[in-house]
């Protein structure tokens, strides 16, 4: 991030696989900071799109792009998106490698484990664990990643089954509120 960046200002957050292949591109809104790190907001009918798959929003979600660990040397291991309702995966976390501000923007590799809250009776679940297995191999992520995002997303799946802060709606109903009053 760059200290000219302001609350208000339109960008996207880029994901990328870990060959560098495109993947998902976010159209957001900064909204800005707090103990968490940076947060983002999406708007109904705003856009979401990758290869193969273009998307509209239907209903408001907020993301969370945490600070990484000060020792860090490969940025942030997650980004989390919380949707408004009436949607049923109120939680939706992607495990990330090296996800961080990339000049103006965020960017982020997508490792495919996916940390998922829904209110229907499919609960808390870990999402395309298939595709982790596959792209492990595939793109030959190596041992140390594996092991770290492996335990990254079991602590992560602890988290939000005991909803501590910022996976709990006290700690996203504020960002909801600076995004809903934003004049764009």
């Amino acid at each position: 991030m760059t200290t000219s960046t302001r609350p208000g200002t339109k960008m996207h957050i880029n994901w990328r696989k870990w060959d560098g292949g495109p993947h998902w591109v976010h159209e957001v809104v900064y909204l800005g900071r707090d103990e968490w790190g940076a947060w983002f907001g999406q708007r109904p009918g705003w856009r979401s799109h990758r290869p193969g798959r273009d998307t509209l929003l239907k209903t408001s979600c907020v993301m969370l792009l945490p600070d990484p660990a000060p020792a860090s040397d490969h940025g942030a291991e997650w980004i989390l998106t919380v949707n408004a309702p009436p949607q049923r995966t109120r939680v939706y976390i992607d495990v990330a490698w090296d996800a961080k501000w990339d000049g103006e923007e965020p960017s982020a590799i997508d490792m495919d484990l996916d940390v998922v809250r829904r209110t229907d009776q499919r609960g808390i679940y870990v999402d395309d664990e298939d595709e982790w297995e596959e792209h492990r191999v595939e793109y030959g992520y190596p041992l140390h990643v594996v092991n770290r995002l492996e335990k990254v997303t079991e602590d992560l799946t602890q988290r939000v089954t005991e909803r501590t802060p910022p996976f709990n709606e006290e700690t996203t109903r504020s960002w909801f509120d600076v995004l809903d009053a934003l004049d764009l």
